[in-house]
């Protein structure tokens, strides 16, 4: 059976204008997911961005040509940056022109029953994704430029620190000075796009 799919609400990479990672060709891209999906155990897969089963990251390489990266080099030059709000903060963000080239795409799809099994989905998505049909859920969409992104940028990690991951309380110093060494490296020359 075909996979029918249900953008997961917070997902942006389909907007006209977002932040991050885009889809520019839907068509395209969802008929290389389709195939992907088909091809894929959701029973054996778990790695950094997926942890349960009936969760995957799937490669989708085919398909570099459907999407713009979420990243570019950063530089010097104001008239290349734009203000946008994100997730509730206004910050700079390098213009969707100047996106690096796609190295490799990861697709977070999860299986309808996997993601309906999660207890934050609120009654009114369940009744819509149960209505729609779909038989999975597109979670992200990452669309890589550059050297392999940090764990965490040095927002997030701030904030997992300051109480926003539980994993975090365990880190000895020595494994809290490499996440902010990384992080810092990687913003001190990528840049995140937006239209």
């Amino acid at each position: 059976m075909k996979p029918t799919f249900y953008k997961w609400p917070k997902l942006t990479a389909f907007d006209a204008k977002t932040v991050g990672s885009k889809v520019v060709d839907s068509v395209g891209f969802l008929n290389a997911l389709s195939v992907a999906v088909e091809a894929f155990d959701f029973n054996a897969e778990t790695n950094e961005h997926v942890t349960t089963t009936g969760q995957g990251g799937i490669p989708l390489n085919d398909a570099l040509a459907c999407v713009s990266a979420g990243v570019g080099p950063k530089c010097n030059v104001l008239s290349r940056y734009v203000l946008r709000e994100w997730r509730g903060e206004i910050k700079p963000y390098l213009l969707r022109d100047f996106a690096a080239l796609v190295d490799n795409l990861l697709v977070i799809v999860y299986t309808v029953e996997a993601y309906l099994a999660d207890p934050q989905v609120d009654t009114s998505e369940r009744t819509e994704i149960e209505a729609g049909g779909a038989t999975h859920v597109i979670v992200a969409v990452l669309a890589n430029a550059g050297p392999k992104p940090p764990a965490y940028s040095p927002g997030r990690l701030v904030a997992n620190l300051a109480g926003g991951n539980n994993d975090a309380l365990a880190w000895d110093a020595d494994t809290i000075r490499g996440h902010a060494q990384d992080a810092q490296a990687y913003a001190a020359e990528w840049s995140v796009v937006a239209d």
